[in-house]
């Protein structure tokens, strides 16, 4: 019983300087730790104003503005001398959209083949098939590198479109103008006013280049080699012609207006004679198994219960 007494006290008074040593270890790592901390606090208050100021900088100018400059030369490394001018033409086709310059396009195709080589790669791989990963990675790669210039040709391409369908009633605009006694500039400022999409737009441009010292003509050259309408090219050359020659701009305009109309009209039977052609697909593989279905349906459930019963 005296022994059981004593190891009993003896495991007692173990258990608790046991339990005291780790309490004073356990807050001595602690106030080492916060001390640790505050010394880092202190050193990077205290540290040299180039850290301090490269801290205080937005994470856009730290990070993003750096990533943004290595793929620009990831893409101009890529891209020949070549299709980096046919890049700023697409832009001036597609009427230089906001925040969107070489530099950008060329960004977005590197990342683009990034991210889609990347996920082309990892999602078949974590299913554990190679070569779909192979495959997948290189088209979704390729994909993602020329979307940028597939999303930059549709924009130039609903653009060309406005402005063919605006041509002619801008031009029969001109011409009334012009024949109540305003001049061309006046008149071309007169329906870049009262008219709204890209054709006025570029109409605005070519009165401010004329404004900051432009020639008529040049300005005018500079408005046929932004766009890939024929219509507008066509005007253009005329009116360039006719500057050129001294010819009256009112019979320049009337017969180009009257061109212009008549070339509206043969496109909307064009495209009147393209609907046939255009529907007889969903004809035949959408509308005709839909009828085929309700109408010989029927017939074929009866014709088969009918032979079932013999």
């Amino acid at each position: 019983m005296t022994e059981t007494v004593l190891l009993t006290g003896l495991a007692a008074v173990f258990v608790g300087v046991f339990g005291a040593l780790a309490v004073l270890a356990f807050s001595g790592a602690e106030r080492r730790g916060v001390a640790r901390s505050l010394a880092a606090v202190e050193a990077i208050k205290a540290g040299p104003k180039p850290m301090a100021s490269e801290l205080d900088r937005p994470f856009r100018e730290r990070v993003t503005a750096p990533a943004f400059a290595r793929l620009v030369g990831w893409g101009r490394r890529l891209t020949p001398v070549g299709r980096t001018e046919r890049l700023r033409h697409k832009l001036d086709v597609a009427g230089n959209p906001a925040g969107w310059d070489v530099d950008r396009v060329l960004a977005f195709k590197m990342l683009g083949l990034l991210v889609g080589g990347a996920a082309g790669v990892v999602v078949p791989l974590l299913f554990g098939n190679v070569l779909a990963a192979l495959v997948l990675g290189i088209g979704l790669a390729l994909l993602g590198f020329y979307l940028p210039d597939i999303v930059l040709y549709q924009v130039g391409y609903n653009r060309a479109e406005r402005v063919r369908r605006e041509l002619p009633d801008a031009l029969d605009m001109l011409v009334i103008s012009v024949e109540a006694g305003l001049g061309f500039d006046a008149a071309l400022a007169q329906v870049a006013r009262n008219t709204s999409g890209p054709l006025a737009e570029e109409f605005f441009r070519v009165l401010q280049e004329m404004q900051i010292g432009t020639g008529r003509s040049d300005a005018m050259r500079a408005l046929g080699e932004r766009s890939n309408v024929a219509e507008l090219r066509g005007f253009v050359t005329s009116m360039v012609q006719a500057d050129s020659f001294g010819i009256p701009v009112a019979n320049v305009l009337r017969v180009q207006a009257k061109e212009m109309r008549i070339k509206r009209s043969q496109r909307a039977e064009e495209l009147a004679q393209k609907v046939p052609v255009k529907i007889l697909f969903p004809l035949i593989f959408c509308i005709l198994p839909a009828l085929f279905v309700v109408i010989v349906g029927p017939a074929a459930i009866q014709i088969v219960r009918s032979f079932s019963h013999l």
